[in-house]
């Protein structure tokens, strides 16, 4: 476990800009080929473009959806992921004693909207080959860190190398939490008191379906003509 964390306490101007600081603070992943970076959509696709782009690294989407317990949404009990991953906690279910039936209804529930954003996003495309590779892992920030802790629980099945998780800012319990499950987590931002990550962005407008397609086509584009990194 290795964490790196800023006690900067300036806002980003936006999600690329957060990305571009980020880079810089991953700069030890740049050229390598086992490196995929992997944005959470929405608003993790905008800060995950410029780290691909900066670290000459491929970009995927993963989406994950958190599954939520039956009655308190805001707990996970699990996640689906892509590549039809499904990660269950176990000792949760038995502790709450939810039932078979309840968990599916969550699933399917969450199943739909993950469905919908795979086929608009990934067009066809397979997800990545994540098997040895290093994964970094990006959003544009952690407030309780759940769709995180699911997004790594989900990757972690896939057999990784290592795994990264790299936010523009965190809540500082979210942040220390992560680092405990993954090989590396970079927050640059973990202010205290912690009340909203939006707060930590001069521009936090909501990031579109079209954006994040826009912004995957372009990385996708700059791949094939060797001008990544800005080049």
């Amino acid at each position: 476990m290795r964490l790196i964390r800023s006690e900067s306490d300036r806002p980003f101007a936006d999600r690329r800009e957060a990305g571009r600081e980020l880079a810089g603070k991953l700069s030890a992943y740049r050229g390598r080929s086992d490196v995929v970076v992997l944005a959470l959509p929405r608003g993790g696709v905008p800060v995950a473009f410029e780290i691909a782009d900066a670290l000459d690294a491929p970009l995927d989407i993963f989406v994950v959806r958190k599954l939520g317990m039956p009655g308190h949404p805001e707990m996970a009990i699990g996640a689906i992921a892509s590549g039809g991953v499904r990660v269950i906690t176990e000792d949760v279910i038995r502790s709450h004693a939810i039932s078979d039936s309840q968990i599916d209804a969550v699933i399917r529930q969450e199943l739909a909207e993950l469905q919908r954003r795979e086929r608009e996003y990934r067009q066809g495309r397979a997800l990545t080959d994540l098997h040895r590779r290093s994964v970094i892992l990006v959003d544009d920030g952690l407030a309780t860190g759940s769709t995180m802790w699911a997004a790594v629980q989900a990757v972690r099945a896939h057999e990784p190398a290592r795994v990264v998780v790299a936010v523009p800012v965190a809540a500082r319990d979210a942040c220390e939490a992560i680092a405990d499950i993954t090989d590396e987590t970079v927050c640059a931002r973990t202010p205290e008191p912690f009340a909203a990550v939006g707060l930590w962005y001069r521009d936090f407008s909501q990031t579109s379906d079209e954006e994040v397609l826009a912004l995957l086509q372009e990385h996708a584009q700059r791949v094939r003509t060797g001008s990544t990194d800005g080049n």
